[in-house]
């Protein structure tokens, strides 16, 4: 397929099934409820996944002795590993990837390039008691001779509580069935379609940032022992506990009819749908989705250090990872969340990317989030040149993209907003400035 018919075709694979979500009161939700001692919610098969409390008590200290802060919220418990599997396969000596238009209800436009498998492992034993998971076989379990990539990676650490997928990439030299909704594309025609808006799906985003790349690159400002040694001491000053709570017992949070959210009205919902999706395994559902108060802002500022490209990562802690800390963007916020605060007590680099010049832009799009639980969230995602930020604060550090796809294949190291940017930027690498 020509990169210029992607689109094209995405359009026709929605049109050419059924695709509604309808938003519908608590009550209205089939197999899920509110568990009664707890409150949380809850699918009746005890699968798939709950919305529980947190609470969460963060030091900026080893031992609970530096300033805090504390917390309480819903959140997305899923114990089960989900795989997210892209199936890879030469033609005429190149390799291409195959990739699905796939329906999710949370997606803004429904649609979008996903992996080849993206399914928990619920939807793959069919505990929904829907149809088979196309080519799930190729990822559970995997031929070891055919494994480019396979790794463990978590997801939102603000959303979920120490949620992991199993990101793969596997070659096969099989003869594939080509399905409607199943199109092979090369690696440099999604680099393109990863300049389009919300076409290119966060679990795709984060299985393409953990393939092998190639970068020339001479050197860059810290050896890879530093960078290690400086993480570690970022895991290890920070002190975060996180405690799972009856959902019913969370402060500052109230329930509605319709909807869970935040008194001061920030930050997101919890609510409920309703489904019908022609092409997925379960024709129709309902469920519980998280929504966002606002739109997102992603940004990694870049500079050239020694003539070599460099990104500036934070090392966030949040209540749901599984380490504490992972290394985040430059700046990875909702920025309504900060309006009413002083400037003082506004993030870091926040105002430098929301005002930056187009000249700066190294690469800009809007991505939505995982769309099986998220409705309709989306972010700016941004490159920004900075070449006047040397001496950052503490937490915050100057890598090459080399070395954060050298971390990508060990798990819980970059969290999922900086997997999506880490692809983006060498998406970004893959085509001319401002060949968006």
């Amino acid at each position: 397929m020509r990169t210029a018919d992607v689109r094209a075709w995405i359009a026709e694979r929605r049109a050419a099934n059924v695709f509604h979500v309808e938003r519908i009161p608590f009550a209205d939700l089939d197999q899920w409820g509110f568990e009664g001692a707890t409150g949380n919610i809850v699918h009746r098969s005890g699968r798939f996944f709950t919305i529980e409390g947190l609470h969460v008590v963060e030091h900026d200290g080893p031992h609970g002795d530096g300033p805090y802060r504390e917390w309480q919220q819903p959140v997305i418990k899923q114990p089960e590993v989900g795989i997210l599997g892209i199936l890879g396969k030469e033609f005429g000596g190149v390799l291409h990837f195959l990739m699905q238009a796939k329906m999710e209800p949370g997606n803004p436009n429904l649609v979008q390039l996903s992996p080849t498998v993206q399914a928990t492992r619920s939807n793959y034993t069919k505990a929904h008691g829907g149809t088979n998971v196309k080519l799930v076989e190729y990822f559970a379990p995997p031929d070891p001779e055919r494994v480019i990539v396979d790794v463990l990676q978590a997801e939102q650490g603000s959303w979920f509580f120490r949620k992991t997928n199993r990101n793969m990439v596997v070659e096969t030299v099989d003869d594939v069935p080509l399905w409607d909704d199943f199109c092979w594309l090369t690696l440099g025609q999604i680099a393109q379609l990863m300049h389009e808006d919300e076409t290119v799906n966060m679990n795709a985003r984060s299985v393409l940032s953990c393939l092998p790349y190639h970068d020339s690159a001479p050197g860059a400002l810290f050896t890879d022992v530093q960078l290690l040694s400086w993480f570690t001491n970022e895991r290890a000053r920070h002190d975060v506990r996180a405690q799972r709570i009856p959902l019913a017992d969370v402060r500052g949070w109230k329930q509605g009819v319709e909807a869970i959210e935040h008194e001061d009205g920030r930050y997101f919902k919890v609510l409920a749908v309703a489904v019908k999706g022609g092409n997925r395994e379960k024709i129709s559902w309902t469920q519980p989705l998280l929504e966002s108060v606002g739109h997102g802002v992603v940004a990694f500022l870049v500079r050239e250090i020694d003539g070599v490209t460099h990104v500036l990562v934070h090392a966030r802690a949040d209540g749901g990872f599984v380490d504490t800390v992972e290394l985040a963007p430059t700046v990875q916020c909702t920025p309504t969340n900060y309006a009413h605060l002083p400037p003082e007590d506004r993030l870091p680099f926040l105002d430098f990317v929301l005002d930056a010049a187009p000249s700066r832009i190294r690469y800009e799009a809007v991505h939505s989030e995982e769309g099986g639980r998220f409705l309709n969230v989306r972010a700016r995602y941004l490159a920004v040149d900075a070449d006047e930020v040397t001496d950052p604060p503490p937490g915050y550090a100057w890598v090459t993209p080399a070395q954060l796809t050298a971390l990508t294949r060990h798990g819980h190291y970059l969290n999922v907003e900086a997997r999506t940017l880490l692809a983006c930027i060498n998406a970004a690498a893959a085509q001319p400035r401002g060949g968006a």
